[in-house]
């Protein structure tokens, strides 16, 4: 998700995605852990994802 496309979310729906991609990462290092995925990059992503939303939020919030 592009820092783009966060921009143009409101806060709930901020909310909603962080929880949504904080769940997505968990089950990504829980596979990880057990077998290798076949993309490990999808890890970096989803947590880059999650830092990005967190900061926006944090920002609004901070307005």
């Amino acid at each position: 998700m592009r820092q783009s496309e966060i921009k143009e979310l409101s806060i709930e729906e901020i909310k909603e995605r962080l929880a949504e991609f904080k769940k997505q990462h968990a089950d990504l290092k829980m596979a990880h852990a057990v077998t290798p995925l076949e993309n490990p990059l999808q890890i970096r992503k989803t947590r880059r994802t999650v830092a990005r939303l967190a900061t926006e939020l944090t920002k609004r919030e901070l307005q």
